[in-house]
């Protein structure tokens, strides 16, 4: 995730953006504890008890996103963007209302599984504010053939949940995408 922090400070940084790293304190999901949840959950409290109520962007790639989607309703949570979620069949969605939700995922992943991430994206459809996935062709789970693409549209995304897009962050092609995503389209292929 530190080439996404780097991307999004850079192009944030002018506008005021902060670019934290959430570091989870155990090892793996651990079933119905769900660790990496509480983790989120404990920096956004820390968070707003140090600097008020910020509208926060989550964003998470694989387990993390998970941890995201699943930490959304949190009431600093504006957006999510989850990058190759790992996702589980019956994931809950009512915790989006409200909040924008951009999905990226490869479409050769063979860590998560990318037609979870369209059903999930096709389940907040009426309950998320916006809610899109973008299928990321001839990308795996690592996110490395077309890093700078995922980069993009991930900072892209954020600084516009935010209200601080400052139109250099996303070519006009990536800017069309998130234009069709921002409408509820969630069969997107770039």
């Amino acid at each position: 995730m530190q080439p996404f922090s780097r991307h999004l400070s850079r192009a944030g940084h002018s506008e005021g953006l902060a670019v934290g790293t959430v570091l989870f304190g155990v090892r793996g999901w651990n079933d119905e504890h769900a660790s990496p949840v509480a983790d989120v959950q404990e920096v956004l409290a820390t968070v707003r008890h140090r600097y008020g109520d910020l509208p926060v962007v989550l964003i998470g790639h694989s387990m993390g996103g998970r941890a995201a989607l699943r930490s959304a309703g949190d009431p600093s949570v504006v957006g999510v963007v989850a990058l190759a979620p790992w996702l589980e069949e019956h994931e809950p969605v009512a915790q989006l209302r409200g909040k924008r939700l951009l999905i990226l995922h490869g479409d050769r992943d063979r860590w998560t599984d990318p037609k979870a991430s369209l059903r999930f994206a096709q389940q907040v459809q009426g309950i998320a504010t916006s809610a899109g996935r973008v299928s990321v062709a001839g990308d795996g789970h690592s996110m490395l053939r077309r890093a700078s693409l995922w980069h993009s549209l991930t900072t892209s995304f954020t600084l516009r949940t935010l209200g601080r897009d400052n139109k250099q962050s996303a070519s006009a092609g990536h800017t069309k995408v998130l234009d069709s995503a921002g409408t509820g389209q969630v069969r997107l292929v770039v």
